[in-house]
């Protein structure tokens, strides 16, 4: 038995993992941890930590981590770079699996988006379209980030560089190299994200919609059951899902 730390456990991914957590027999929410718990005390109890906080507590959560030897699936996104390069460093001593998105099939887009970037080559520009609820606090979301990523890595430039989010005023024409993304926020909407592949003559979008927290919750488990035991290092779905040497 797997025994899971839950923290961020009474927000909306917290309590979707909670729901999910019975139809997964060889995992057990050991303890469940929030604002203003103690989060220190709670660690004995568990095997992997499971994080869907905020990005204020990350570094607090990496530090405690490292020092009792707790895997980690990181699910918080919003981070300053200082934070990112602080979680680089502490999977130098703990297993860490750190996702934008836990869901099968975002992660099967992040491998699709990939692929035909390479397919279709420099010929097409390059825009990415999210949506979410209301209250997100972060724009562009993780997922959108990680989809420009791939894309800025598949065409080798450095997205600070070539990204642009949303356009105002007379902009002129659009760049060759630019990546473009644009975050819409409103309703319920749990995320959807598009891919579009626009040049002369035709255009290749990719799609992927949520309808319900569960497929992220089911994959956070996944993830944790997937991390326990492993090595120290970074690792993200595509390693838990075995995409990583499906693109080899």
């Amino acid at each position: 038995m797997i025994r899971v730390i839950l923290n961020g456990a009474r927000g909306r991914m917290g309590r979707a993992i909670l729901h999910c957590a019975a139809q997964h027999a060889d995992l057990e929410i050991a303890a469940q941890v929030d604002q203003g718990d103690d989060l220190a005390g709670a660690l004995n109890r568990g095997d992997v930590v499971v994080d869907f906080s905020v990005p204020t507590v990350t570094e607090q959560l990496l530090d405690l981590c490292t020092k009792h030897g707790k895997a980690l699936v990181l699910g918080t996104t919003g981070h300053e770079e200082k934070t990112r390069a602080m979680i680089r460093e502490c999977a130098r001593r703990i297993p860490i699996v750190w996702a934008s998105n836990f869901s099968t099939g975002v992660n099967t887009l992040f491998w699709l988006v990939e692929r035909a970037a390479q397919v279709l080559g420099p010929g097409y520009d390059l825009e990415i379209v999210e949506m979410h609820h209301r209250h997100k606090q972060d724009a562009p979301s993780g997922t959108a980030r990680t989809l420009a990523e791939i894309l800025a890595r598949v065409r080798k430039h450095q997205l600070d560089r070539v990204v642009r989010h949303g356009r105002h005023g007379l902009v002129g024409p659009r760049g060759a190299e630019e990546i473009g993304i644009h975050a819409l926020r409103g309703g319920d909407v749990v995320g959807d994200h598009t891919v579009i592949f626009a040049t002369q003559g035709e255009r290749l979008e990719l799609t992927h919609r949520a309808s319900s927290r569960e497929t992220f919750a089911h994959g956070a488990l996944r993830a944790a059951r997937w991390v326990a035991g492993r090595p120290a290092g970074l690792y993200d779905m595509q390693d838990v899902l075995g995409l990583r040497s499906a693109g080899a």
